[in-house]
């Protein structure tokens, strides 16, 4: 079975079934394939619907976002996220967790190649990438990250292409699969490429339906950047008219409404909880897609 993906990069389908809604995956299947087109896709092996980065590193369109979960907590929030089915942990230098991703992995017993881990070199380390990513390993037990991200553009603009000059050379020596950025508006990512030949993976960044901005979404994929939004309800009133019908049309919860329409449009995102209800439902997405007329209803959102 093939689907086709939005554009560039590739997204990947995953094989298996929704545990809650296993009678829905010919719909889901269906209306993703009605969602994403553009470019042949194939099978993935990690039960999870995957956006392809270059260099054949499959990275999970649904992460679970690690801020502000430190500690006992922190760990134990990932080790639910993962026994949920989260196959994608975000952290970051910033966010003083790195510790706790990296033992709750550990302790999941899920095989290193099938959890992707992705970190962030925090502004204030300008001159220091190396010693960051290599403390970073040290603080998760790992050898390598998936995707290394410059957590926000450095203060000083100047400062910029010799970072990512830096993140580029921790790729090229294995320390990370994958390098891009967070927090970049589009001229800093046209900065970066024109500067070195080499495109961002990835540009994190706060998104959602209330943020929904059709040109900016266009303008990373014609450059082949994958775009990944983080606080995906900070901004939206999952409240709304439009979700609470969407959501009751499917049996699902507004939350859930609002991850999947940013799984139908290609894009990664990180919702985050220390609540294992909560945790679970973000995680069961994939018993049903969206139809055109509800994407658009909730790009509308947007304005």
């Amino acid at each position: 079975m093939l689907l086709q993906a939005v554009g560039h990069p590739r997204i990947l389908r995953r094989t298996g079934r929704s545990r809650r809604r296993a009678s829905c995956a010919g719909r889901a299947a269906a209306g993703m394939a009605g969602a994403i087109r553009g470019t042949t896709a194939a099978m993935d092996t990690l039960d999870q619907p995957t956006v392809l980065l270059p260099g054949d590193v499959r990275m999970p369109l649904l992460g679970f976002g690690t801020w502000q979960a430190t500690g006992e907590a922190g760990h134990a929030a990932v080790l639910a996220a993962l026994d949920a089915g989260y196959r994608h942990v975000d952290t970051a230098t910033m966010y003083g967790n790195e510790a706790e991703v990296g033992r709750a992995v550990r302790d999941s017993g899920l095989r290193r190649e099938d959890v992707f881990v992705t970190t962030k070199l925090p502004p204030d380390r300008v001159g220091r990438e190396r010693e960051t990513i290599e403390a970073s390993l040290r603080a998760l037990g790992l050898d390598h990250v998936d995707l290394w991200l410059i957590h926000w553009p450095p203060s000083a603009a100047s400062d910029s292409i010799p970072v990512w000059r830096e993140l580029l050379a921790a790729r090229d020596e294995g320390l990370t699969r994958a390098v891009g950025v967070s927090n970049y508006g589009t001229g800093q990512l046209d900065e970066l490429i024109q500067a070195t030949g080499e495109v961002p993976a990835v540009n994190q960044i706060r998104w959602g339906p209330a943020l929904y901005d059709r040109r900016r979404h266009a303008e990373h994929r014609d450059r082949g950047v994958v775009l990944e939004g983080y606080s995906p309800f900070k901004s939206t009133d999952l409240s709304d008219p439009v979700l609470t019908r969407i959501a009751a049309a499917h049996d699902v919860s507004p939350a859930q409404v609002v991850l999947r329409w940013h799984v139908d449009h290609g894009i990664v995102v990180i919702p985050k909880s220390v609540t294992p209800e909560r945790i679970r439902a973000n995680a069961d997405i994939w018993g049903f897609s969206l139809t055109a007329e509800e994407m658009h209803d909730i790009d509308a959102l947007g304005g």
